[in-house]
């Protein structure tokens, strides 16, 4: 029995992309990739098995090793990565998909463990706070990874910022000769572009600080270093300006969405993903949402994510709220997920224990109904 959710599954032109259903399937961290960062045969299996929405949004991507910090995620600063991740496009292709690399620097996010003891980077040496998976230790055989608290970051200096810079064009670059059909730039929760965004991880005092126009600074060099290799039209950006987990906040949400809403229009962005969620769980849904200042702001395709099911997804599009919606944690179990939110059917449950550890199981052997 097919459901009645008319906008959800209608096509939608996004930039240069023609997307066959509204439903998109959102970035999402499950660690299977090499020890090394490198994309594997699994991903290419697990992306291709969920290719029927109209556009998966790869997972976080690091575009330079000191952004990385996250154990068995994958990259895009080498060869060998392009090469793995070039698998998992054509696989999606083959199956008749859409997918994009979201372009990924955790910042201060990221602990010394993981880039051999250095410092992490970050607009202030402010500390995150909370505390995140470290890598193993010798004779890891699988579960649970150690657990850390994060730690001050190193104020990053000129140099550090042209180098971010570059690194996120290269990244770019780098997805084009994989095959991705764009990228999406990965400027929230809480990681580098974010931290520079919102003020309360941005405490400087030189151009990049302060003011709104100078927190914007380094998004703005990011995406003119992005879509000097990769055409607008195929780049999105991905935003939480009221998101406020691991000691992030911004003086005015609002103010700052309407900010950044308006740069990717200057830009000629293709879309503008907004996590806003419309009940709490992952993320806290917001006092103040700001979805309407982003849409009076930017002409291009607005994505909404949070705690979203087929029918609320179906009336946010219906109601002018957002133009396609991003699903994540439903995807983890059930790569056929558009099937069963257009029949009606029942939603599989995920298996945390194997969400973010492991290999096929709790990853590519959930089954089709």
């Amino acid at each position: 029995m097919t459901i009645a959710l008319p906008s959800l599954f209608s096509p939608l032109q996004m930039g240069a992309l023609a997307l066959p259903n509204r439903v998109v399937m959102a970035p999402l961290t499950r660690a299977r990739a090499s020890v090394d960062n490198v994309p594997t045969a699994l991903m290419a299996i697990y992306y291709a098995q969920r290719a029927d929405c109209g556009l998966i949004v790869s997972e976080a991507t690091a575009v330079d090793p000191l952004g990385m910090g996250w154990y068995r995620v994958p990259g895009i600063w080498t060869d060998a990565m392009v090469e793995g991740w070039r698998a998992v496009t054509n696989a999606v292709h083959a199956a008749g998909g859409r997918i994009v690399l979201q372009l990924w620097h955790m910042g201060r996010l990221v602990l010394p463990d993981y880039i051999g003891g250095a410092q992490p980077l970050g607009p202030s040496a402010i500390a995150a706070t909370g505390e995140t998976f470290a890598p193993p230790g010798e004779g890891y055989q699988g579960g649970f990874l150690p657990m850390k608290p994060y730690v001050i970051p190193r104020e990053m200096d000129t140099a550090d910022i042209a180098r971010l810079v570059e690194a996120f064009g290269q990244g770019a670059a780098r997805a084009r000769d994989a095959g991705f059909d764009g990228v999406e730039v990965h400027g929230a929760n809480g990681y580098v572009i974010d931290q520079f965004l919102q003020s309360a991880s941005n405490r400087r005092s030189d151009d990049y600080g302060g003011s709104l126009a100078n927190r914007t600074r380094l998004l703005e060099e990011v995406l003119e270093a992005v879509t000097s290799e990769m055409p607008a039209d195929r780049v999105g950006l991905r935003i939480s300006p009221t998101s406020a987990r691991k000691g992030m906040g911004d003086e005015d949400p609002g103010a700052l969405a309407e900010g950044v809403a308006t740069i990717a229009g200057r830009f000629g962005l293709s879309y503008v993903h907004l996590i806003e969620p419309i009940a709490s769980g992952f993320m806290e849904r917001p006092d103040n949402p700001v979805v309407e200042r982003v849409r009076k702001a930017f002409p291009g395709v607005t994505i909404q994510n949070g705690s979203f099911d087929a029918a609320s997804a179906d009336a946010c599009i219906t109601s002018g709220q957002a133009d396609a919606v991003s699903f994540g944690r439903p995807y983890i179990a059930n790569p056929d997920l558009v099937r069963r939110m257009r029949e009606g059917l029942q939603i599989a449950a995920p298996d945390f224990d194997y969400a973010y550890v492991g290999e096929a199981r709790g990853y590519t052997d959930y089954p089709v109904l």
